[in-house]
């Protein structure tokens, strides 16, 4: 048992290698909360000292923009490529309908410090944030509407799969679900205490909830019930985005980044280069990602091909993959305490989309024929009885 623990630790460890964040230069020290992009060049940060900042080139420059307030931001959503809104402390919401050239203030209703913003389409939003502060406008922000879940405590973000579908996140492990547009908002059982924090849906059963200790969770029918994951941290986990059904990163406590190929089955460390917490997260797409953080920290997701020679042969008493990279095929040879029966093995690419499987191994010897598979980065599970034994790196030139 130790030694197979071994073999899929170097082989966590070889595909987190790979993985590059990038910083960018971000022009100041203020912390950062909140990321989002119109598209994938166009994007915003927002943080303390009404700070918020817009990159035209994909975060390679960002201007610094006139919010018209001095207190902290804590969370950015766009409609479209004009219209956008901000919300943080003191009940402030912000609206810009020019891109971010002028942002004029919202009437909340509330002095309640604002934590998320979420729209589902241009009219209709919410906002959740401290005392239980719930949220909701029908016109654009024009006006907002309270609205009770029946709690006090801190509810930290607000997600909705359509129009009358959503969920909110809270202190104490609360997850409220609402079927009605928010008219009201039912408890669900998280089966955890920690505080959460963002909550993520790839579609309309499947969604992740993270926070506190390390802490995601993971629905796959609504939220009747959510599982525990495993996410090998006990730091704070505070966003979540995913890029498809079965890519996801989490971000968190002294720069930790966390990336699953396998719908949260597997989560695994990348390296993010800073030890600053690290708050706000966004995907405009599947090829580029951000992060933000304290004292003005950006990163950016770039996908690198580089790969070390530990990583090009990766052999240790268990098993090899050889030749890796490789041109037509290649083999896993796992020694005779690794043999598997009835395994399988499933390839998926760098979005992560399965693009081949073998099923009802019985061999030691696994040998994978490129087929038609083009030039790139590939990554292998292998996995017996539902189990997870194996994740590792292919490549193909």
């Amino acid at each position: 048992m130790k030694t197979l623990y071994t073999f899929v630790l170097i082989s966590l460890l070889s595909i987190s290698a790979n993985a590059q964040w990038v910083q960018q230069t971000s022009g100041t020290t203020d912390s950062l909360f909140a990321v989002y992009f119109t598209d994938a060049n166009v994007g915003y940060v927002a943080g303390t000292s009404g700070t918020i900042l817009k990159t035209t080139n994909g975060g390679t420059n960002w201007t610094p923009q006139s919010s018209g307030v001095s207190c902290v931001l804590t969370s950015i959503f766009f409609t479209n490529i004009d219209t956008g809104y901000v919300v943080g402390q003191f009940g402030t919401i912000l609206k810009t309908t020019n891109g971010g050239i002028s942002w004029n203030n919202q009437p909340s209703g509330t002095t309640s410090q604002l934590t998320w913003v979420y729209f589902k389409d241009v009219n209709i939003g919410y906002a959740s944030g401290f005392n239980g502060t719930i949220l909701k406008t029908t016109n654009g922000g024009m006006s907002w509407l309270t609205q009770n879940c029946g709690t006090t405590k801190l509810l930290a973000c607000v997600y909705f799969t359509d129009l009358i579908t959503g969920y909110v996140t809270g202190n104490g492990g609360q997850i409220f679900k609402t079927t009605n547009g928010g008219t009201n908002w039912i408890p669900q059982t998280s089966g955890t205490t920690s505080d959460l924090r963002t909550i993520y849906f790839t579609d309309p059963l499947t969604g992740y909830a993270d926070g506190a200790n390390g802490t995601i969770l993971k629905t796959t029918n609504g939220g009747s019930t959510w599982i525990p994951q495993v996410s090998n941290t006990t730091n704070w986990l505070l966003s979540i985005c995913f890029t498809n059904a079965l890519t996801g990163y989490i971000v968190g406590e002294s720069g930790t980044i966390i990336k699953t190929i396998d719908g949260g089955t597997n989560w695994i460390p990348q390296i993010s280069s800073t030890s600053d917490f690290l708050v706000g997260l966004y995907f405009p797409n599947a090829n580029a990602g951000y992060a933000v953080g304290y004292s003005g920290t950006i990163l950016k997701n770039a996908k690198t091909t580089g790969i070390s020679s530990y990583e090009t042969t990766l052999t240790n008493n268990n098993f090899i993959v050889f030749p890796n990279p490789f041109t037509n095929s290649t083999t896993i040879k796992l020694n005779n305490e690794l043999t598997m029966q009835n395994s399988e093995l499933e390839i998926f690419d760098s979005n992560g989309k399965q693009v081949k499987e073998i099923k009802n191994i019985n061999e030691s010897d696994i040998q994978i024929e490129r087929d038609n598979l083009v030039v790139g980065i590939y990554f292998y599970k292998l996995t017996n009885e539902h189990k997870t034994i194996a994740i590792g790196k292919l490549i193909i030139e």
